[in-house]
């Protein structure tokens, strides 16, 4: 009954998320029409109107969409850091797609970050709890207040600026842009795939163990920053939390961050143990981190026992579609470059995963990740001799 019930959360979410890009759509189809008509008019008095004249229309707006959609993503995330800084935050990374800069020894360097399900990030330090408190709804809710007030005035500039044609439809673009991504940022969601900033205010809202969740993400975010490994962070960061509050959302990922922990510190036995378990109880883990957990599994099973029955239900048709789409993330490719390197037996594919694996560090924000994977790859290349 628990997993229909949130079967059908999720499917409703999605539907809400559908309907804002139908929203998008439907704007976006407005302004077309608009210009379109602007156009024609044009030709009834007497101007000349060629059909390439039409055409480079309908190419111009949905160029513009797609600029304004990407303007809107950076006003997001700035939302994010301008409301953090208020509420006493400090700077660790921004990121727009994937261009991420990175405060490292007080100075700002420019890496290469990808995550499914995401087109910017702004990380923060968190100021100290007090009474097991710290500031979060203006944080969170940042990049949607900054997203809705560009709406609203991106809309009175269309009205403004009516008889300018081009000007103004670009205008109306501008501002129903930043108002589906406030809907689809504000409206608390959980797709299954990632959480949003609402539906992260609301699990924080009244819980203490998400509060402390939280607290301890963006510290731990914070210490990747200066460069220390999750296994040198302070253990008492990562202890497990209950399985009641294993069901909430923003709670659950301290599971996530104590298996991470025990693979970074090769407590295989003890890791796999914790993940089978994670992975079977009723929780709030994202689908997300649940793949990237069944990509550890998996490799602690190949340089194990490495038995394809066993292999054959942790690695799914979801984790093969996570290592298709996220072929720049260390811990998939790590994953995918031991698969073939003890499973396929295959030496030349790995070894191409291994260079596309050194060609992504080179960017990659958080060098001691890229440490503590090559550890893992040693060791697979250890069993294979």
């Amino acid at each position: 009954m628990k997993n229909k019930t949130k079967k059908k959360s999720i499917s409703w979410q999605k539907f809400i998320s559908m309907a804002c890009m139908v929203l998008l759509g439907v704007a976006l189809g407005y302004v077309l029409g608009y210009t379109t008509v602007d156009i024609l008019d044009m030709a009834a008095v007497g101007e000349t109107v060629t059909g390439s004249g039409l055409i480079r229309t309908w190419i111009f707006v949905p160029v513009v969409l797609c600029v304004s959609i990407v303007f809107q993503t950076i006003l997001h995330e700035a939302g994010h850091l301008v409301f953090g800084l208020l509420s006493g935050y400090k700077l660790s990374s921004f990121r727009i797609f994937s261009l991420m800069w990175v405060k490292e020894n007080e100075k700002i360097a420019l890496k290469r970050y990808s995550l499914a399900g995401t087109v910017g990030q702004c990380l923060m330090s968190p100021p100290d709890m007090v009474n097991g408190k710290i500031p979060f709804v203006l944080f969170n809710l940042g990049g949607v207040i900054v997203n809705i007030v560009s709406g609203i005035v991106f809309l009175l500039l269309h009205f403004v600026l009516k008889g300018f044609g081009y000007v103004s439809a670009v205008m109306l673009v501008f501002s129903f842009a930043g108002f589906v991504m406030a809907l689809m940022n504000g409206l608390p969601m959980n797709t299954g795939t990632v959480s949003n900033d609402g539906y992260n205010t609301v699990s924080i809202k009244g819980n203490k163990a998400a509060m402390r969740s939280f607290w301890i993400q963006m510290k731990i975010t914070e210490q990747l920053s200066k460069g220390i490994r999750i296994k040198d962070m302070p253990a008492q960061w990562f202890a497990v939390p209950s399985d009641e509050d294993m069901k909430n959302g923003m709670a659950s990922v301290m599971g996530v961050f104590a298996c991470n922990r025990l693979i970074d510190e090769l407590r295989f036995t003890e890791a796999d143990k914790l993940m089978a378990h994670i992975l079977e109880i009723d929780s709030g883990i994202i689908a997300l981190h649940r793949n990237l957990l069944l990509c550890d599994r998996a490799y602690v099973e190949m340089i194990g026992e490495n038995r394809n029955e066993v292999l054959n239900g942790i690695l799914t048709k979801d984790v093969w579609k996570l290592i298709r789409n996220m072929k720049k993330f260390p811990t998939v490719l790590r994953t995918e470059y031991v698969y073939s390197l003890l499973v396929l037996k295959d030496s030349k594919k790995a070894e191409k995963i291994k260079r596309n694996f050194e060609k992504i560090a080179l960017k990659y924000p958080y060098p001691q990740d890229i440490e503590a994977e090559r550890e893992l790859m040693a060791i697979s290349e250890q069993k294979s001799v």
